[in-house]
């Protein structure tokens, strides 16, 4: 016999997030159908016998909470980290279009170049637009799922904490290797890997932990 259950679900920011959820839930055995609203916070679970606990546990395990409560911390979950990689992967792409743009712009423009700021002022500068940049991405992004104005609200929750992180190993990886603000073809992917692997375990913990992506 069908039975329906409903489950408090927190984390979900948009129709990805509730996808998971659902594929998460149907993945159960026994469960028939999921309904999961990321407005709502939601799921409506249809399924024969199956336990509550089974249940929670499997929407737990993919990084989101259930009725507040989210799954024991600790850093063996493959599904979160792969989850978080995937999202750290996005704000690097926004954060990098600022960040490049602005070294570059400095680097190449004779004009900017003559106003003679210094290298920590072009890299503040840089790391201001990188994180614009970021969020006007993520903005577009979202805006394929949602309204733009609710794609914008999620895109400013984004964590500055991994975006700041992210710029500043960026930023100190150029100083360091290049003397100063400067792009180079063989110093962009030192960057990029240094700008991807320090906010990866923030990103991964606060996923886990809080149900909430970086972005």
């Amino acid at each position: 016999m069908s039975e329906t259950i409903t489950l408090d679900v927190g984390g979900m920011t948009c129709d990805g997030c509730a996808g998971r959820v659902r594929n998460a839930l149907e993945g159960v055995s026994g469960v028939s159908s999921a309904e999961v609203s990321h407005e709502s916070g939601s799921a409506i679970v249809s399924h024969s016998g199956v336990s509550r606990d089974l249940m929670t546990g499997a929407v737990r395990a993919i990084g989101y909470t259930v009725d507040g409560q989210a799954e024991e911390f600790h850093w063996r979950d493959g599904s979160v980290w792969r989850q978080s990689a995937h999202n750290t992967k996005w704000c690097l792409v926004g954060c990098s279009i600022g960040d490049f743009g602005t070294i570059a712009a400095f680097q190449f423009i004779p004009y900017l170049d003559a106003l003679g700021w210094s290298t920590m002022s072009i890299m503040l500068l840089a790391m201001f637009n990188g994180i614009m940049t970021s969020i006007a991405l993520e903005t577009i992004i979202l805006s394929a799922q949602m309204a733009l104005k609710e794609a914008f609200r999620v895109a400013i929750g984004m964590s500055l904490i991994s975006m700041i992180s992210m710029e500043a190993a960026m930023n100190v990886v150029d100083v360091v290797l290049t003397g100063g603000a400067k792009l180079t073809l063989w110093v962009i992917l030192p960057m990029l890997v240094a700008g991807f692997l320090t906010p990866w375990p923030y990103n991964y913990w606060r996923l886990k932990k809080y149900g909430m992506a970086c972005h």
